[in-house]
């Protein structure tokens, strides 16, 4: 007869999924969560979401404005407004803490901002956010990289920003040269970047730039009032090419020539107050013995001028 093993295993049951699974809503903290860590409560979005990549709400570097500004953005329908002003008028940070979130967005590729002139001739900017920064310039990339052949790409001199190969525009020409006004001009243009970090130019921007500011300097201007006609009233947004802006406004706004002033006539020379050697009289006059009125009368006899006569 035979006998039951009874050292064997026995078949593991199946499971009741509704049974063994835990009752949606509950929550259980993983086995490995630290005490006093987040547990997280979540619920399927089934309308009005927006889908944020770790990379971005995780990001290391970036900061939790920015982050929250990136999110914020990529939930806003196609033509929403996303300029500064905007922006904080509508969470409570000022502008310039949200100037630099969107800087920070910018550096990380979350963000391009580029300035287009409209039909009208209007100069707006123009936003693009990213939701995973990278993928479209790799894309466009790899589908652009057949077309070129390989040795035109070896023949061509490293890619530069298009805007920086533009030369800048013209500034006014100073009627003198003076060493002295050329070096308060260098002057200025090297210290607006104490007044905004944007206006850091090169030393060729600056060369370029010095004679516009030696014009304003030959019109009665002190370095103070340059200075503030050049920092006043920027942009928020970055400054792509500072040197071309302050050329334009070297050009533009260029104050008038100070009005015509006649010499004033050289004031009267004043002789001193002294006694004729010949009528003992006093007199104020240029021969430094007798007044004009002995030397007119001793020319008139015909005698030796006294103005040249010795003393006795």
């Amino acid at each position: 007869m035979d006998t039951q093993n009874s050292s064997a295993r026995l078949r593991a049951q199946s499971r009741n999924g509704g049974k063994n699974h835990p009752r949606r809503g509950t929550h259980r903290p993983h086995a490995n969560a630290r005490p006093g860590g987040v547990i997280h409560d979540n619920t399927r979005h089934t309308a009005r979401f927006t889908v944020i990549g770790n990379h971005l709400a995780q990001h290391p570097e970036l900061s939790g404005l920015a982050i929250g500004l990136a999110v914020h953005i990529q939930s806003l329908p196609t033509g929403a407004p996303v300029d500064i002003k905007t922006l904080a008028a509508r969470f409570p940070e000022g502008t310039t803490r949200i100037a630099s979130a969107l800087r920070e967005l910018e550096t990380h590729g979350y963000l391009h901002r580029t300035r287009e002139r409209t039909e009208t001739g209007r100069i707006v900017t123009r936003t693009v956010s990213c939701n995973q920064p990278g993928r479209h310039r790799d894309r466009d990339a790899s589908e652009a990289a057949p077309a070129r052949p390989p040795a035109r790409r070896a023949a061509t001199t490293p890619q530069q920003d298009p805007a920086r190969r533009r030369a800048l525009p013209a500034v006014p020409k100073p009627a003198t040269t003076y060493p002295a006004l050329l070096r308060t001009a260098t002057e200025i243009l090297a210290g607006l970047r104490r007044t905004d970090p944007r206006l850091l130019l090169s030393a060729t921007d600056a060369e370029h730039l010095a004679p516009g500011v030696v014009a304003w300097l030959e019109r009665d201007l002190t370095p103070t009032a340059v200075r503030h006609a050049l920092t006043s009233d920027l942009p928020p947004e970055p400054l792509r090419r500072p040197a071309a802006l302050l050329a334009h406004r070297l050009t533009a706004q260029l104050p008038p020539p100070p009005p015509f002033r006649a010499p004033e006539p050289a004031p009267p020379v004043r002789h001193p107050l002294r006694n004729c050697d010949t009528c003992d009289r006093g007199y104020r006059g240029p021969d430094p013995q007798n007044c004009q009125g002995c030397v007119a009368a001793d020319a008139d006899a015909g005698g030796t001028p006294l103005a040249v006569r010795a003393r006795p």
